[in-house]
C-alpha cells in the first residue's frame, strides 16, 4: 500500500494543477489562433498529437520506462481512443467556434455529466444532494448559452455542450480503465492511436503553412502533452476532490488571453452562469469530501446519500 500522501504533496499536487490549467488555456488559446490562421480542426489534432509525442516519450523513459506501456486490456483502450478522439475533435471545435471564456465556462459542466454517466454506467451512488448541485449547474449553462439570443450561435452551442458530454464520457472511461490499467499505459496508447489515426486522414486535410501557423501548431502540440503529463502528475500526488476546485481559475486565464488576443470579454450572462456552474460543481465537491470522511470513519456502516 502506498504511504498517505503529505501536506508537500499536496501542495506539490496543487502547483501542479495550477500549472496544467494555465496550459491547457494556453493550448486552447493555440488551438483558436490556428484556426484563425487557416488550419483545419482534424489537421490541429494530428499536429497536437504528434508534436507532444516527444514529452510523452521523455516522461515515459525518465519515468516507468518501457514496462509502463504494458496493457491488460487492449479491447478496452481501443474504445477509450475512439471516445477521446471524438472528444478532442469536438473540443477542439466548440474552442474554433466559441470565444475563448465562453468554450471554457461549458467545459466546466463535464462534472456534472460525468456524475450522471457514472451513475448510470457504473452505478455509482448519486443521492439527492448531487442531482439538485447537477441540475442547478445546467441551469447556469442554460444562462450561458442564452437559448434564443444573439450572444452565441446556438450550432456553437451545442457543439459546446456535447463536447462536454464527450469529454465527461472520457472521464467514465477512465474510472473503468484505471482498475486494470496504468496512467502511463492509458496516456502513451491514446497519444500513438490519435496520432496514427489523424495522421491516415492528412492526404485530405495537410496544408502549406506559413512560419507563424507553424509556429501555432507547435505550440499547441507542445502545451497540450505538457498540460496532460502535469495534470496526470498532479493525480499522483492528491486525490480529485482535493484539486478540482483549482481547475476553475482557468476561467481566468482564458478571459484574459481572449481579451490580450481577441480583445473580447465575457457578457454579464456568461460571469452569472459561471458563477452558477462553478458553485455547483464546488458543491459536488464538497459532497464528495464529506462521503469520504464518512466512509473512512465508519467503514462497516451503509454509504450515506450523496
Amino acid at each position: 500500500m502506498a504511504p498517505p500522501a503529505s501536506p508537500a504533496d499536496y501542495r506539490r499536487a496543487i502547483w501542479l494543477r495550477l500549472a496544467a490549467g494555465l496550459t491547457f488555456a494556453i493550448m486552447a488559446a493555440g488551438v483558436k489562433l490556428a484556426s484563425d490562421h487557416g488550419a483545419h480542426v482534424v489537421e490541429i489534432i494530428f499536429y497536437r498529437n504528434l508534436f507532444s509525442l516527444p514529452l510523452v516519450f521523455g516522461w515515459l523513459l525518465v519515468g516507468p520506462g518501457w514496462a509502463g506501456t504494458k496493457v491488460v486490456r487492449p479491447k478496452a483502450h481501443v474504445s477509450r481512443a475512439i471516445i477521446g478522439l471524438t472528444g478532442m475533435v469536438l473540443n477542439f471545435q466548440a474552442i474554433r467556434m466559441l470565444p475563448l471564456a465562453e468554450a471554457t465556462v461549458i467545459s466546466f459542466s463535464v462534472p456534472f455529466f460525468a456524475t450522471a454517466l457514472a451513475a448510470i454506467f457504473l452505478a455509482e451512488p448519486v443521492g439527492r444532494h448531487r442531482w439538485t448541485a447537477i441540475a442547478v449547474g445546467l441551469v447556469g449553462v442554460v444562462i450561458v448559452v442564452q437559448p434564443g439570443g444573439s450572444h452565441i450561435e446556438p450550432v456553437a452551442a451545442l457543439v459546446g455542450i456535447v463536447a462536454a458530454l464527450a469529454v465527461a464520457t472520457v472521464t467514465v472511461t477512465l474510472r473503468q480503465l484505471g482498475s486494470t490499467e496504468s496512467a502511463t499505459a492509458t496516456v502513451f496508447w491514446f497519444s500513438i492511436a490519435s496520432t496514427i489515426v489523424t495522421g491516415l486522414t492528412m492526404p485530405w486535410f495537410f496544408q502549406a503553412h506559413d512560419a507563424v501557423t507553424w509556429g501555432l501548431l507547435l505550440w499547441v502540440g507542445i502545451a497540450g502533452g505538457a498540460a496532460q503529463l502535469v495534470n496526470t502528475a498532479s493525480l499522483r500526488l492528491a486525490p480529485v476532490p482535493v484539486l478540482a476546485p483549482f481547475d476553475y481559475l482557468q476561467l481566468l486565464w482564458a478571459v484574459l488571453l481572449g481579451w490580450l488576443i481577441w480583445q473580447t470579454s465575457p457578457t454579464a450572462a456568461t460571469w452569472a452562469g459561471a458563477a452558477v456552474i462553478v458553485a455547483s460543481g464546488l458543491y459536488i465537491v464538497h459532497r464528495e469530501r464529506a462521503l469520504r470522511r464518512q466512509v473512512s470513519a465508519a467503514p462497516e456502516s451503509p454509504r450515506p446519500e450523496a
